[in-house]
């Protein structure tokens, strides 16, 4: 079993940054894909970004040269560098172990707990 532990959320302003990181551990070595969702509150939790094992990447349209996805494999941790935030960015985000096929990111019965990530205006 897989577990992950998300951190790096807060409160910052327009158009600031923050880098948000998952920490797997336990089976890792069954993990393939990773990828970031989020939600606010009263929405859908939707996809943001996805890596495969390889480092492909995709992204959700609404975050496309903003946000970059990286992983570290040797540390077993996931990173979400977010640039220019706005406040419809506002939301927990949570990471997640799945798979990736192509374009599109299936995601596993694995998530971690959320960190608050909040855009002032």
């Amino acid at each position: 079993q897989v577990q992950l532990v998300e951190s790096g959320g807060g409160l910052v302003q327009a158009g600031g940054s923050l880098r948000l990181s998952c920490a797997a551990s336990g089976s890792t070595f069954s993990i393939n894909a990773m990828g970031w969702y989020r939600q606010a509150p009263g929405k859908q939790r939707d996809l943001v970004a996805a890596i495969s094992s390889g480092g492909s990447t995709n992204y959700a349209d609404s975050v496309k040269g903003r946000f970059t996805i990286s992983r570290d494999n040797a540390k077993n941790t996931l990173y979400l560098q977010m640039n220019s935030l706005r406040p419809e960015d506002t939301a927990i985000y949570y990471c997640n172990a799945g798979i990736l096929f192509g374009s599109y990111y299936a995601p596993g019965n694995v998530w971690g707990q959320g960190t608050q990530v909040t855009v002032s205006s």
